[in-house]
């Protein structure tokens, strides 16, 4: 063969390979054309968990290659149990399926409560929308404007179920703090707690974050109909200057401060979406960067500020990390946390 010949052959060697690379970079790229991606959450309609992740389905679709279509499915029940179980062992495992995770079960494993079927750690996680505080408010007409108050009166609490934040931190509330919050059970989501607190059924709601509040509740905010008793977070929420933050309540004393700055971090992951076990290392660098892309999106941006929906995004390795961080949280912590968990002072 000359040397005409050789340099052809090589040419045409080199053309169609890439070719074929080409063929599977677009085959990879475009995995959700024709496709639907399924968005869960563990709340019924029209609370705050329910109202973001509808927010985040109508932008995410356009940073993804393919577009697909884009689907939501409410899960309410056992406190966010059963969407995470979903997630976890019964949705498909391809990257056509993610879940916005319920904030308490961040603590519900490390304290050992029954019913979870997978590990957090064994989710795929893309990002978290929210580092909010999470606040305890209650109704205007009920027997107490302060977390003072409710050490002397009795302060009736909707919750969703056991392994929901709603329930968890009032609990702790009431074993570190004194407090003498009554919990009731069996709410479907924040949309039914906000009904319950305006029909006067229940006084407040145990936990939520106030850009939810300020979401699904704005003329109540607006008009000082729902009043912030105590914020638990990193840090405070910048339009509650003047709530107390747990950690500043208990800070210095040895027993307490730990188990505060254990559960603070959880409630930091407040709004993190994950996809199911085995999904793909190619696949979720795509739901990352598509989440990533979103969280910037002047559109997407734009559309929260009119829903009052904060932004404050951790990427996927930072959730993450932080994960790692709380499932790693010393013995003896955790064992005054889950006497705080049932109420019980120390």
């Amino acid at each position: 063969m000359n040397a005409s010949s050789q340099s052809r052959q090589t040419f045409l060697l080199c053309a169609l390979a890439f070719l074929v690379m080409q063929a599977n970079g677009a085959k990879a790229d475009e995995f959700y054309a024709g496709k639907t991606l399924t968005m869960s959450t563990h709340t019924g309609p029209g609370g705050g968990y329910d109202t973001l992740l509808r927010l985040v389905a109508r932008h995410i679709g356009r940073h993804l290659p393919g577009r697909p279509n884009i689907i939501v499915v409410n899960m309410p029940g056992a406190g966010g149990l059963t969407a995470f179980n979903h997630v976890a062992r019964i949705a498909p495992h391809d990257g056509t399926f993610i879940s916005l995770i319920g904030q308490g079960l961040l603590v519900f494993e490390p304290t050992g409560q029954p019913g979870m079927q997978a590990s957090l750690a064994s989710l795929r996680w893309i990002g978290n929308v929210s580092q909010s505080p999470n606040v305890t408010a209650v109704w205007s007409t009920a027997h107490a404007k302060t977390i003072a108050d409710a050490r002397v009166n009795q302060i009736v609490i909707g919750s969703t179920g056991a392994g929901s934040p709603d329930a968890q931190i009032p609990s702790v509330y009431n074993a570190l703090l004194g407090t003498r919050f009554k919990l009731v059970y069996g709410y479907e989501g924040g949309g039914a707690l906000n009904l319950a607190m305006e029909r006067g059924e229940i006084e407040g709601r145990g936990t939520n974050t106030w850009p939810s509040y300020k979401a699904t509740l704005p003329n109540a905010v607006r008009d000082k109909k729902l009043i912030p008793l105590i914020q638990i977070g990193l840090k405070k929420d910048p339009d509650l200057a003047d709530v107390p933050l747990f950690l500043d309540l208990v800070k210095g004393d040895p027993v307490k401060e730990p188990v505060a700055r254990f559960l603070s971090l959880t409630t930091a992951i407040s709004r993190p979406f994950a996809a199911p076990p085995g999904v793909s290392d190619e696949r979720l660098a795509q739901l990352r960067q598509a989440f990533d892309e979103t969280m910037r999106d002047a559109e997407f941006l734009s559309d929260a500020e009119r829903q009052n929906i904060d932004v404050d995004a951790m990427s996927g390795v930072a959730v993450k990390d932080s994960i790692r961080q709380i499932l790693a949280t010393p013995s003896d912590v955790i064992a005054r946390t889950q006497l705080a968990l049932q109420g019980k002072s120390q």
